[in-house]
């Protein structure tokens, strides 16, 4: 499949669109360094990683609408402190510019977090998003704890990369996500690339938490097959968990055609109406349909 079958891919699906989860934009500063660090591979990414995807903030949304993704997050991640109210005064605007995008946002463990975190989820925030392996933090460091707080009582959705994918750290793997869930359980985490490569015990929090969900971002392709390849035993459980899984592609930070992810995803063979709630209606029953 390449991009340009996409559209006739969803509509024989009977769906309006597509709803990606994980999709980034970034101030374009910082946009140029992340795409450095995969450019150098860096020690946080491991490998090899041509990024398919470099145009302009104009030309990547115009992709997306060619695609028909519908509906789509812009995910800024705080990498340090002092960083994320900058990173969310710049995805207030993009999200004003472009009524499709979730807004979002991101907080990193600092004074100032609780704060920030409840003026943005007051004010209609949509989804934030954490990458503990690029933030290097615990998300159970106590400076967290009124940020879960917030999380929990407004049901505002967090997508977290807390996988030890590409390259792991003290920071990633499940057990700290597991502690604030512990103390938090209504939290809604979206875990990142469905946890990889840590599936089993990723998957096994969304069974136990009503509210933990699953977005499926680069697994199952060949680039991913390559060094975390999805247990075939596990998919019985996917398939039981399709409620709460939800399309996620890492555009535009790929090293293949968006329609790969699309690609992967149908050939697992788990049938059309595993499809079409992973890729639209599970977004749309979190988020709504409709942009703002």
């Amino acid at each position: 499949m390449i991009d340009a079958d996409v559209p006739a891919w969803w509509k024989a699906l009977g769906l309006p669109g597509l709803f990606d989860v994980h999709v980034h934009f970034l101030p374009e500063n910082i946009q140029r360094r992340v795409y450095a660090q995969f450019d150098n591979a860096g020690p946080k990414i491991g490998r090899e990683w041509p990024i398919r995807y470099r145009g302009s903030h104009e030309e990547r949304v115009q992709q997306l609408r060619a695609l028909g993704v519908r509906r789509f997050s812009a995910l800024p991640y705080a990498h340090r402190p002092g960083i994320a109210t900058y990173l969310n005064n710049w995805a207030r605007g993009f999200a004003a510019d472009v009524p499709e995008s979730l807004w979002s946002a991101t907080f990193y463990p600092e004074p100032d977090a609780a704060t920030y975190v409840a003026e943005l989820v007051a004010e209609g925030v949509e989804v934030f998003k954490v990458h503990v392996q690029v933030g290097e933090f615990h998300l159970d460091d106590p400076l967290l704890d009124p940020v879960w707080g917030v999380l929990e009582d407004t049901g505002t959705p967090i997508v977290i990369h807390a996988g030890s994918g590409p390259v792991g750290n003290e920071f990633t793997g499940p057990d700290p996500l597991r502690r604030v869930l512990e103390r938090f359980p209504r939290v809604a985490a979206i875990v990142a690339h469905l946890g990889a490569p840590e599936y089993a015990e990723f998957l096994a929090l969304a069974e136990q938490y009503d509210n933990v969900c699953l977005d499926t971002t680069m697994v199952f392709t060949d680039f991913f097959n390559e060094r975390a390849t999805y247990p075939a035993t596990l998919l019985p459980r996917v398939v039981d968990l399709q409620h709460k899984v939800l399309l996620g592609s890492d555009f535009p930070t790929i090293p293949y055609p968006y329609a790969h992810q699309l690609e992967a995803l149908d050939r697992l063979g788990l049938g059309e109406h595993w499809l079409r709630d992973v890729c639209w209606n599970n977004g749309a029953r979190i988020f709504g349909a409709h942009g703002r």
